[in-house]
């Protein structure tokens, strides 16, 4: 009964979710690596994950397929200037990657 108003809440707005099995579904990747994060013992090892999983994720927001993405990157970057211009490094971003990046290609 203490809880009533909370669950009337939840019937009067569909938008509401009941449970938050979603959100932890969401940081479920974060979480299994976790373990992974302590081989990170140095500042520059915890840099390098932080922006493999920024790139992963970004990849996964922008319907990229991570893996592709990622060799595009590895493959293109290289060969690029991006210090010096800022058109090349633009080439990288996920707006103006391939369209046989996308996850469904």
């Amino acid at each position: 009964m203490s809880q009533r108003k909370y669950l009337e809440r939840y019937f009067l707005d569909g938008r509401l979710e009941i449970s938050n099995n979603r959100a932890e579904r969401s940081i479920k990747p974060f979480v299994i690596d976790r373990k992974n994060f302590l081989f990170a013992n140095t500042p520059r090892g915890a840099r390098a994950s932080a922006i493999m999983f920024s790139l992963i994720e970004t990849a996964k927001e922008n319907g990229l397929n991570p893996f592709k993405y990622l060799t595009y990157i590895f493959t293109h970057a290289p060969n690029m200037d991006i210090k010096n211009d800022i058109d090349a490094l633009q080439q990288l971003l996920p707006h103006s990657v391939p369209k046989a990046l996308k996850a469904h290609a």
